[in-house]
């Protein structure tokens, strides 16, 4: 694969020139954290949220003066955020083992703390809302196998699953992974991708892949679930899809952009630190990609536009 090198950017295709603008900077917004994950823009507030989760914070970035602060403290080591069609908060807890929303009014409603049979689920990872309601999340085991960004505990479901919430009833829609993390529907919504980063807990022959399914009629169903891509730096954790249908991902100490249809690898931001997840923000344009890479919370301004599901 032949490489051309502008800026921060490496281009592998000619058209990944077409959805960044080379002249672009990286900037680093802020630092000081042990472990930046979990992005969730606010447009109408022109603010980002994002979870330290070995320090138990929820952070709040705001976009407008540039100022960070401590948006909720403890936050039940947090992970994963997102927010639903009703511009609510939704965090996955991986200490109390729930998902919850935050309200208008900052009242926190637990959405589901219980999987099959009322067993407490393993940590709850990373989320996304689909535009029916329905929320989907992973549900590996990162968050009880010590204490560092949980509580140390049992897996009680016997398994790492994927889950979809609709209309109240729990959905297990996967079971085979062996510890699912970031996920993302395609802009009309009837691929879903999952990453598996199994590889954590098998190094030799752990799964560092995202995988793609067909969403079936009745919204809920998956079929399929080959690999899409194979991750060659790092691992992919989690990634969000622009309005043109491609993939930005986190992958080692950059994020790769992928072609949401062939899986062909166009592009790389290079930044100086590991990746752990992105998010579109910037008003209603959504064309700042902000990155959370492990210590620091970075910016960068594209030529393309971030999904409407955020």
């Amino acid at each position: 694969m032949s490489t051309e090198t502008k800026g921060v950017f490496d281009i592998y295709d000619d058209s990944f020139s077409k959805l960044v603008s080379t002249a672009g900077s990286l900037h680093r917004l802020y630092t000081g954290m042990t472990w930046a994950e979990g992005p969730a823009y606010f447009p109408a507030l022109r603010t980002l949220v994002f979870s330290d989760v070995p320090e138990n914070h929820l952070l709040r970035y705001d976009e407008c003066n540039g100022q960070t602060s401590i948006f909720r403290a403890p936050s039940y080591h947090s992970n994963g955020n997102t927010i639903d069609r009703q511009g609510r908060l939704i965090t996955c807890e991986q200490q109390t083992r729930r998902v919850t929303r935050t309200e208008h009014d900052g009242t926190i409603t637990v959405l589901i703390d219980r999987a099959e049979n009322n067993k407490r689920f393993n940590s709850p990872n990373d989320i996304v809302v689909k535009s029916d309601g329905s929320i989907w999340f992973t549900d590996p085991t990162y968050g009880i196998d010590s204490d560092y960004e949980g509580d140390q505990g049992e897996s009680e479901v016997g398994g790492n699953f994927v889950y979809c919430l609709k209309d109240g009833k729990l959905h297990v829609v996967a079971r085979d992974f062996v510890q699912p993390n970031g996920l993302a529907f395609s802009p009309d919504e009837q691929r879903l991708y999952i990453a598996d980063t199994g590889r954590t807990h098998r190094p030799r022959d752990g799964p560092a892949h995202i995988r793609v399914f067909n969403v079936g009629e009745d919204g809920v169903s998956l079929t399929g679930g080959e690999v899409f891509v194979k991750c060659l730096t790092g691992l992919y954790d989690g990634f969000r899809v622009d309005s043109t249908g491609h993939i930005w991902t986190s992958a080692g100490n950059g994020v790769s952009c992928y072609d949401g249809n062939t899986g062909t690898l166009l592009g790389r931001i290079n930044v100086p630190e590991i990746v752990a997840n992105v998010c579109f923000g910037g008003g209603a344009k959504r064309n700042i990609l902000y990155i959370c890479a492990t210590t620091s919370l970075y910016s960068i301004r594209l030529a393309v536009n971030g999904c409407k599901t955020f």
